[in-house]
This record gives structure tokens, sequence and C-alpha cells, in this order.
């Protein structure tokens, strides 16, 4: 399958997307990452002023195949949360990195963005598997 993903965006290598809007940063999963669980029917994230660590899971998403952790691509706390995803589930499958996102996170420091991979890196990685 051939996926489109934003010039603009940051990827971990655990299928988190992380994209700077204005002081805060947008997390989600990857159109790949939803592809791969097939349908979503639950999502667990973090309350409104959690903080988050560099690597360490944030919340989970539950596909009819299996449960899997999300892992925060960087530091900071969370400013808000996706509640129509936490509402609807499949709203993940329709439009991962646009209606699909799942936290706003103001980070401690945004540099860490420089760490994830870019868009044409993180495509070459998930055509390869």
């Amino acid at each position: 399958m051939d996926f489109n993903f934003p010039a603009n965006f940051r990827f971990a290598d655990s299928h988190e997307y992380a994209v700077l809007e204005d002081d805060c940063v947008r997390i989600g999963i990857s159109a790949f990452a939803v592809d791969q669980l097939g349908d979503i029917v639950f999502v667990d994230l973090p309350e409104v002023g959690t903080a988050l660590t560099r690597g360490s899971s944030f919340g989970s998403v539950e596909s009819v195949k299996a449960v899997e952790d999300m892992f925060s691509p960087l530091t900071g706390e969370v400013v808000e949360r996706n509640e129509s995803v936490l509402a609807s589930p499949e709203a993940l499958q329709n439009n991962p990195h646009e209606g699909g996102w799942l936290l706003r996170v103001k980070p401690n420091d945004a540099s860490q963005l420089n760490d994830l991979m870019d868009s044409e890196t993180y495509s070459s990685k998930v055509a390869a598997t």
C-alpha cells in the first residue's frame, strides 16, 4: 500500500508522528500504523495536564487484532486531547494525519523533533516492511 506522509511531519520508530503548530506539537499515529492495526475499537489517552516523557508510553490503541502502546516522541505537557477520537475510535482510521490526531503537547524542548525521522526517511522505512 502506498502512503502519503505529510512533508512537515516527523516520525518515531514506533510510528507516532509529531508536527509543530505554533508553540505546541500535535501527536498522533501514522497512517501506516493505523493500517497495520485494522479496525480500531478503543483509544486510551492521558488527561490534559499530564506530563509526558520522550520514549514513555502515553496511552494505547486497541483494534480487533491487538492492543498497542503509544510512545511519546517528545517531553512536554498535554494541553489538549482529541475527544472526538475517544468518542469514536474509528475516526482515527478515516484520517489519522488530520482529524485523527491524538494529543496537543506543549514541548519542554521543541528541538527534540530533530531527533525524529523526516517523512521521506519514514516512508522508506515502512516501504521496506
